[in-house]
C-alpha cells in the first residue's frame, strides 16, 4: 500500500483578494480566511439577521462619531487571516477604510452573533482575535440570550470573560458610551 502525502496550500490575504477579483469568490459567498484556509461560514437565519440589525441600529446611535460601525466586513488580522465579524467598531478614519481594510490597531470592538456558530466562533475566531491583540470581543449567544464579553488578550486567548446575563448591562471597555442592557437587544 502506497502512502500519499497531502500538502495543504495556505492562501495569503493578497491571494484571497485576487481570487475575489478574478471572480472565483463572490461578494455574496459566505467565506472567510483563517490561517490561510478558506472557511465556509454558517448560513444566516432570521434570528441572526434580527440581532445584527438591532445591534447595528443601537451601535450607530450610541457610538455617534466616536467609531465607525462596520457590518459583516473583513478585518485583516495578518498575512493569513481575514475574518468577517458580524460587527466591528473601528477607529474613525477620513477615508472610511477605502484605501485599506481595517487592521487590529483600528478595531475598538468586535461582535460575533452566534445562533448556529457558537462553537466555531469560540474555538476558531476568538483565538485569532486574541492573537492579533484585539482588546475586546463580544460573543452574542442568541439561544441563551447571553453576551460573553472577552477582554485582556494574551497569546491565543482572552484572560477575562464576563457573561452578561439577561437583564444586566454590558459596557464596552474602549467605548464606554456603548452601554445597554441585554433586554434592549433580546426583547421582542
Amino acid at each position: 500500500m502506497t502512502t500519499v502525502a497531502v500538502t495543504r496550500h495556505r492562501f495569503t490575504v493578497e491571494a484571497y483578494a485576487r481570487m475575489r477579483e478574478a471572480g472565483l469568490l463572490h461578494e455574496d459567498d459566505r467565506v472567510e480566511l483563517l490561517d490561510g484556509e478558506i472557511y465556509q461560514m454558517s448560513p444566516i437565519g432570521a434570528r441572526h439577521v434580527s440581532l445584527v440589525n438591532r445591534l447595528t441600529a443601537l451601535l450607530v446611535h450610541l457610538a455617534g462619531d466616536a467609531a465607525i460601525v462596520s457590518v459583516q466586513n473583513p478585518i485583516r488580522l495578518d498575512d493569513y487571516n481575514e475574518p468577517q465579524p458580524d460587527l466591528a467598531l473601528l477607529r474613525p478614519r477620513d477615508d472610511h477604510y477605502v484605501d485599506a481594510l481595517a487592521t487590529p490597531g483600528d478595531v475598538l470592538l468586535v461582535i460575533e452573533v452566534a445562533d448556529t456558530s457558537l462553537v466555531y466562533d469560540r474555538q476558531e475566531k476568538l483565538p485569532r482575535y486574541a492573537r492579533a491583540g484585539i482588546a475586546e470581543v463580544w460573543l452574542v449567544d442568541a439561544g441563551r440570550q447571553v453576551i460573553e464579553q472577552h477582554t485582556m488578550p494574551v497569546a491565543d486567548e482572552y484572560t477575562l470573560l464576563q457573561k452578561i446575563l439577561p437583564g444586566h448591562r454590558i459596557t464596552a471597555v474602549m467605548l464606554p458610551q456603548i452601554s445597554f442592557t441585554t433586554d434592549t437587544l433580546f426583547s421582542q
